[in-house]
């Protein structure tokens, strides 16, 4: 029996001991107390404390918290009621002023969440309510910061989750909503049939302009066909007057080159006479020469009938 009670008594001790070792996680703190009364905060780490005098009094997160309210009644400088909820994001600072300096806190810092906002917005309009939330977040945070800084709460962030004012201001709300969508939608399609109309009307321009360009350009192209032709027809005509000429000047260096006698000459003299005689001259001056010729002429056709009868 004796054995025995060593062997409890000796569990018993280590149980105890084992029981007085503490590991403070990380972003945590313990507030210890020693018969009652503040001892220390414990950070991270391994401690110890006394068995039976020392206790843990509260264990403290150190890490950054939120908390969502539910919506509050508030109401605006114009009297008009409506219901905000909150987002508050705190963190502990201090472990011990947490833990002695207020009576549940979360309720503490919803009760002045409350209060802040209440008096803050009814220093607003309706219309400034709706459309000032960044403002009402900034003041709102000040004031819970420093009114929590006793309680050892540092608060970062203030956010309006929900502004939700009476159901006729939503309608109302909502009507207006509509009226400026509608209102938007009519300029778009304004707008985009006046891009259309101007596409439009841009696509004929440059048609028209493409038109007259090709036209200008077609009469450009028949004005230099129509030139070319002329020159063409003036070069032929040029070509086969210098061939005539080089023709009859041929003609009169080989008739030089024979040198004729008296009579070939007569005879060509003859020739350019009919020639001449064929034209549409209304008078013609006969040289005495070509006269002589002619009663040649004559004279020989006339020998020449003669002996024909005769045979």
């Amino acid at each position: 029996m004796f054995w025995i009670a060593v062997i409890v008594v000796i569990i018993i001790v280590i149980l105890v001991l084992v029981s007085c070792v503490k590991i403070v996680p990380q972003a945590n703190a313990f507030v210890v107390e020693r018969l009652g009364a503040y001892q220390g905060t414990w950070e991270v780490g391994l401690h110890f404390k006394v068995p039976f005098i020392d206790r843990v009094a509260k264990r403290v997160l150190l890490k950054e918290q939120v908390v969502d309210f539910a919506p509050q009644p508030v109401i605006t400088q114009d009297n008009v009621t409506m219901r905000i909820d909150t987002v508050v994001f705190f963190q502990i600072t201090d472990p011990k002023l947490f833990a002695y300096g207020v009576e549940n806190p979360i309720m503490a810092i919803e009760n002045l969440t409350a209060t802040t906002l209440r008096n803050i917005i009814g220093d607003l309009e309706l219309d400034e309510t709706l459309t000032s939330r960044e403002t009402i977040n900034t003041k709102m945070r000040a004031s819970l910061d420093i009114a929590t800084d006793p309680w050892g709460i540092k608060v970062n962030r203030v956010e309006l989750k929900n502004i939700i004012p009476p159901q006729a201001i939503q309608e109302a709300m909502e009507k207006q909503m509509k009226a400026e969508r509608e209102r938007r939608e009519a300029i778009l399609r304004a707008e985009g049939e006046k891009k259309s109309t101007i596409l439009v009307a841009e696509g004929k321009k440059e048609s028209a302009i493409l038109d007259a360009e090709a036209e200008k350009r077609a009469a450009i192209l028949r004005a230099e066909a129509k030139r070319e032709a002329t020159i063409k027809e003036a070069e032929g005509q040029a070509e086969a007057i210098l061939r005539i000429q080089q023709a009859n000047a041929d003609g009169l260096r080989f008739l030089k080159e024979a040198e004729p006698d008296a009579a070939v000459l007569q005879i060509k003299s003859l020739e350019a006479f009919a020639k001449a005689a064929d034209g549409q001259a209304t008078k013609i001056i006969i040289p005495s020469e070509i006269q002589g010729i002619a009663g040649l002429a004559k004279s020989v056709v006339e020998v020449a009938a003669d002996v024909k009868d005769a045979k």
